[in-house]
Order: C-alpha cells, then structure tokens, then sequence
C-alpha cells in the first residue's frame, strides 16, 4: 500500500525577542543598537548529534503520539526536548508534506508557532541555543523555510492583531515595546505612532505604574500592559509598513 509508512511529526518555531551583546550580533536591519548590544528576533534551535545532516541546527519537534492530539504533542517536544515548559502563545502554522523533504520514510510535518515574552529566560540543554532570525546557521532538512514562514505569520499578525501581549514583559513603556515591534517586523518603528495606534485599537491599558529613572535622570516612564492576555483581531484591513 502506498505511503503506508508515513510518519507525522511537529515542529515549533518559537521566537523571543533578546538582547545579543556587541561581539554576537552585526547590525542588521530591524535590530534596535545600543552601546551594549542589539534586541533582535531570536529563535530557539538545537544542534542535531546524529546523522542525517548531524551538526545542522534544527526546531524542536518529534514524532507525535497515538494518543496526542497536535498542540499537545507540540507542547511536550518542547518541554522533553528543550526544556521551554511554558509558552505564552502557541498556534498551528502550516503542514509541509514534500514525500521528500527528509530522508527515509514520509514524514509530514505539522508546524506551530510560539511565542515566549521578553524577560523569560529558560534554562536550556547545552545543544539547544537562541540565534537571531536574521543570521541563522546551517539548519537541517526544511526547517530554514519553517522558520521563514513563522517570521512572515508574526509579522502580518503584528498589524492587525494583539499577538505582540506574547512578545512582551507584563508590564512595559513604549520604547521597550518599540524594540520588539522593531525586532519582530525587521524594520524601525516610531514609537509615538505606535502608542497612538495601540491607543486608538484599545490594545493597551496604562498600569498607573513608572519605570525606574534612568542614569540621566528625567520624568519616569509610564508603564503599559497588553489589554487581553489571548489572541484577538483589533484591525482586520490594518498593515504596519516600513517607513519609506
């Protein structure tokens, strides 16, 4: 029968938006520089031990259960094989079913997309590290283009949905959103016209909270937080563009 051992696995994409130090990162178009480093969109790969294509950098994923259903299945690669036990948005992105696009018996894929918020810093396994999006390594079979799709999905949901309350610390100011806005669609952003388009969508709610003062000194930054804590259209026409 044909395809009678075909395989189903899932793999994730998730992403963080991370501070890399000067000596790590080049400055890339979307990075937000400072005299310290570069916030950019990472991505959390491991380094595969074995043949085919061993030493590749690949997405966390495996095999999925008979007794999973997918996001389940999703959520438990991620725990057993990078040790991520949370993530604070998860969505199904696409299926690549190319009879070839990994050596051996069909395997189709089912991919997701995952967000982890800015200040998170989970405890990773030595083979598993975060690379900026903008510079991947060597990355094993089709998970280069899985990638690639996850960033196009971030950046599209970006414009007319919340789905940055993912990127995001619990509470903020308007330049640390900036900088995941910035990170996150590769381009820069005014940060002023990002908090009137927030505003206006009724995407953030202000604490009533400040920011510490800086070294400088200065009127303390108000602090915001994301409205809704799930996923939600705010503007269905709405497109953010890079400035001309």
């Amino acid at each position: 029968m044909p395809n009678s051992s075909t395989t189903h696995e899932v793999l994730t994409a998730v992403f963080q938006v991370r501070h890399f130090p000067a000596d790590a990162v080049a400055s890339r178009s979307g990075a937000v520089c400072h005299a310290g480093g570069a916030t950019e969109l990472a991505v959390l790969l491991w380094q595969r031990a074995r043949d085919p294509q061993a030493d590749a950098w690949s997405l966390p994923g495996g095999l999925v259960r008979n007794d999973e259903d997918l996001i389940t299945s999703a959520r438990r690669q991620l725990a057993e094989k990078v040790d991520v036990q949370e993530v604070s948005h998860l969505e199904q992105l696409s299926v690549f079913s190319d009879p070839h696009r990994v050596p051996g018996p069909r395997t189709i894929a089912s991919t997701f997309l995952g967000l982890v918020p800015l200040p998170a810093d989970p405890k990773l396994p030595t083979d598993t590290v975060w690379h900026p999006v903008s510079d991947l390594p060597e990355m094993a079979f089709d998970h280069g283009t899985v990638v690639e799709h996850a960033r196009t999905r971030l950046a599209a949901k970006l414009s007319y949905t919340n789905i940055a309350y993912g990127l995001a610390p619990a509470e903020f100011p308007m330049s640390t959103l900036r900088e995941i806005y910035c990170a996150a669609l590769g381009y820069q952003v005014d940060a002023t016209n990002l908090a009137r388009v927030l505003g206006r969508r009724g995407v953030l709610t202000a604490t009533g909270n400040t920011a510490r003062s800086g070294r400088t000194g200065g009127r303390p930054a108000a602090l915001y937080r994301f409205t809704d804590s799930c996923l939600r259209v705010t503007d269905e026409f709405a497109a953010l563009r890079p400035p001309v």
